[in-house]
C-alpha cells in the first residue's frame, strides 16, 4: 500500500509539473487539487471494471442479435484526448447466445483504454467471434474525436465510423445488408 500511494503521489507530482510547464498556477484554488483528480481520472478510465461473459444454450435460435447505440468513451492514443460516440453490435448465433449487457460491457472495457477507433472495433468483434463462436459478427462504431476538432485541423461535428465484419457478416451480403439496414 505503501509503494502504491508513493506511485500515485508522484504521478499527481508530475501533472502538477506538467502544468507548470505551461504556465499554470498550480496553487490557484482552482488548480490545487487537479494533479490528484487528474491521476484519479486515469486510474478510473483505464481500468474497467471485471465481468463475466455468461453465455447460455442458443436453444436453436439463429437470427440476427443487434444491440445498437451502446454510448462509448475512450481516448486517442497519440493524443489522450477523449473520442466519444455509439457502437452497433451484432452476432447470428450459432449454439451459444450471450447475456444481453455483454455486447455494451464488451465495448466498454476495450475502449477504456488509451486506443484507436479501428483497434476497439476489431478488439470487439474479434472478442465475441472467439467467445461465442457465431455465424457470424458485425461491429460498427461512430465517434467524434476532439484531438480532430480541438487541434490540429479543427473539424467540428465530423463523425467517423469503422466497421469489422467477421463470418456471415462478411461472406454473405444479405446478412450485411440487413445488418446495415438495422442500424440506419
Amino acid at each position: 500500500m505503501e509503494k502504491k500511494n508513493r506511485s500515485m503521489k508522484e504521478a499527481e507530482k508530475n501533472v502538477a509539473e506538467l502544468l507548470k510547464h505551461f504556465g499554470e498556477d498550480i496553487q490557484r484554488e482552482g488548480l490545487q487539487e487537479t494533479p490528484k483528480r487528474y491521476v484519479k481520472f486515469f486510474k478510473e478510465f483505464l481500468n474497467p471494471p471485471e465481468w463475466n461473459c455468461t453465455t447460455f444454450d442458443s436453444e436453436g435460435y439463429d437470427e440476427m442479435i443487434i444491440q445498437t447505440n451502446i454510448p462509448f468513451y475512450s481516448l486517442c492514443e497519440h493524443h489522450i484526448a477523449p473520442f466519444f460516440g455509439y457502437g452497433h453490435i451484432a452476432y447470428i448465433p450459432n449454439k451459444k447466445i450471450v447475456g444481453l449487457s455483454k455486447l455494451a460491457r464488451t465495448l466498454e472495457t476495450y475502449a477504456r483504454r488509451l486506443q484507436n477507433q479501428e483497434r476497439i472495433t476489431t478488439q470487439v468483434a474479434e472478442f465475441l467471434n472467439n467467445k461465442l463462436d457465431p455465424k457470424g459478427v458485425a461491429v460498427v462504431l461512430k465517434a467524434k474525436h476532439m484531438c480532430m476538432e480541438m487541434r490540429g485541423v479543427k473539424k467540428h461535428d465530423t463523425w467517423t465510423t469503422t466497421s469489422k465484419l467477421l463470418g456471415g457478416f462478411k461472406d454473405d451480403l444479405n446478412a450485411r445488408n440487413e445488418f446495415l439496414n438495422l442500424i440506419k
